[in-house]
């Protein structure tokens, strides 16, 4: 699954009003990390992560490796915020509802 440039467009003006809710911490990349990731992203397919001043790799690269382990894309990187996405087929839904995310 790619996202076009309109797609990611729509889902960065989307992610602007969002608050990060995966914290990155000193402790990196854990297993326990991905899996509240994973969770975020089954539950709102939009999710903003914060990386946190203590990890040791350049937040695109930790973008990458987050995107990778989550099965999600990569939206956009601004300074230690990632946004990422991940579709999910299973949660209903009806024409005229608001996304997940809101």
């Amino acid at each position: 699954m790619s996202l076009t440039g309109r797609e990611k467009a729509a889902l960065r003006a989307e992610a602007h009003h969002l608050t990060a809710i995966v914290h990155v911490g000193k402790e990196g990349l854990t297993r326990t990390l991905i899996q509240s990731l994973d969770d975020a992203l089954r539950t709102h397919e939009l999710v903003k992560v914060q990386l946190g001043r203590t990890l040791e790799l350049p937040a695109r690269e930790a973008a990458g490796s987050l995107a990778d382990e989550a099965a999600a894309e990569v939206v956009q990187v601004i300074g230690r915020t990632v946004t990422l996405y991940r579709e999910n087929p299973e949660l209903k839904r009806k024409a005229g509802d608001t996304p997940p995310w809101r």
